[in-house]
């Protein structure tokens, strides 16, 4: 009922970035759109997750982690919690996700066909080189998992801004060099990723990234 009233956007409606004046060399296979991740339909989008893998425990709050399971219906969660026990029967009682890597579920009530949880790196001070390397790797994994399960479309929200605190600009930056060079690896390993934004800011970095218009 809530995707009957909001529209389901689909990937055939969003311009690649060639189109939108882009000389990116793979600007044929990303898409920049700024829009509700969760009315997206995708082979998989992106979640922003927080170590416990349960979604956000903050009631309304307007963080990605709390759309998404609050749209994709309690079955995420109830997915999530039985994959996390399974973990602890193995890992110990006190295990939580480590950052940067994946988990796939079910999308559930959602028009995206799966999910991919992703732990993001925390700054607590400053953008350390390491903590640099772990944004890096959340990308460069969700990508390795969407070709191991031949997910062939893909869409990034902005791991670990918001709360997370790192600096939109440098993610857009990190996000945009690791996918670029993750193509240039995998040239037929997906056949679109959409970054996902949110906010104009973020959008603007993005644009700035990617050479859209005279950002560059």
């Amino acid at each position: 009922e809530r995707l009957r009233q909001t529209g389901i956007v689909q990937v055939s409606d969003l311009s690649v970035i060639r189109e939108e004046g882009s000389p990116h060399r793979w600007g044929d296979k990303i898409s920049l759109w700024q829009g509700d991740i969760t009315t997206l339909a995708c082979d998989a989008i992106v979640n922003a997750a927080n170590p416990e893998m349960l979604g956000c425990f903050i009631a309304m709050h307007s963080c990605i982690d709390n759309c998404i399971h609050t749209y994709a219906g309690i079955q995420l969660r109830a997915e999530c919690a039985r994959k996390m026990r399974e973990l602890r029967s193995r890992f110990g009682g006190d295990y939580v996700q480590p950052t940067a890597l994946p988990m796939l579920t079910d999308a559930y009530n959602l028009p995206s066909r799966k999910i991919i949880h992703i732990v993001g790196p925390v700054v607590e001070k400053e953008v350390t080189p390491a903590l640099a390397g772990e944004l890096s790797a959340c990308y460069r994994n969700v990508l390795d998992l969407c070709l191991e399960n031949s997910l062939r479309t893909a869409a990034f929200c902005c791991i670990s801004t918001g709360v997370f605190r790192f600096p939109n600009n440098l993610a857009a930056k990190i996000a945009v060099q690791t996918v670029t060079a993750w193509l240039d690896e995998h040239p037929d390993g997906i056949g679109r990723v959409i970054f996902n934004v949110f906010k104009d800011a973020d959008r603007y970095f993005y644009e700035g990234e990617l050479g859209i218009g005279k950002r560059r």
